[in-house]
């Protein structure tokens, strides 16, 4: 899908604004590194290292987050980045997660994200309670009626990572207490693929459906 006129501007405005404001306030965050010093023998080349660094981490998770609601926003009923999901989690729920996640990481099944989310809302929701953290959403977006949340990763997971992310999606169906559509996303919002990661002996299917 192409992006509009207005999309493409609000990017560019987006970024120049994060790399004017970097410029303005940029400050080394520390001159202390013997490592580097030693291997490149030039202060100026560390400087610059250093304010690259500091760059690409600008435009790191914060803004790959704003440019997913500018790409969203025309098409969505609607969209928010750090979208608090809400409601509450039993501990069957939880126990049933974490059979899961137990599971993929022993390599005991195979990831199925319809199957998972049938059985987290099949567990009891007797007493649950609402649970601070992981309640945040990256991006959330609505549309047709139907709601979808986004955890953003710029990089692939290590094991230990996916584990927790896994965990937190799987938690959000179980807050939403029905079907709701999620993912965790490692590269720039893109809602209409469906992507395949290897994680040492098994897969993670992050799975996003157009209906």
């Amino acid at each position: 899908m192409a992006l509009s006129d207005n999309q493409k501007q609000k990017i560019k405005d987006l970024l120049s604004q994060k790399l004017e404001a970097k410029l303005k306030s940029y400050g080394r965050e520390t001159i202390s590194v013997p490592f580097l010093a030693r291997l490149i023998q030039d202060n100026e080349k560390i400087a610059a290292y250093s304010f690259i660094h500091s760059m690409a981490t600008t435009l790191g998770m914060s803004i790959h987050e704003e440019v997913s609601v500018i790409l969203a926003s025309e098409t969505a009923d609607e969209c928010f980045r750090n979208y608090g999901v809400g409601g509450a989690i039993s501990k069957s729920q939880k126990y049933v997660i974490g059979n899961i996640i137990a599971k993929l990481r022993n390599g005991e099944r195979e990831a199925d994200i319809d199957e998972e989310r049938e059985e987290v809302l099949n567990a009891s929701t007797e007493n649950g309670e609402f649970q601070k953290s992981g309640n945040i959403a990256d991006f959330y977006m609505k549309r047709n009626g139907e709601e979808y949340y986004f955890e953003i990763k710029t990089v692939k997971p290590n094991i230990d990572v996916f584990e927790k992310s896994k965990t937190k999606l799987l938690e959000w169906v179980a807050r939403r207490r029905k079907l709701v559509n999620v993912s965790n996303e490692h590269k720039l919002l893109n809602i209409y693929i469906k992507d395949r990661y290897k994680i040492n002996q098994y897969y993670v299917f992050t799975q996003v459906k157009n209906r």
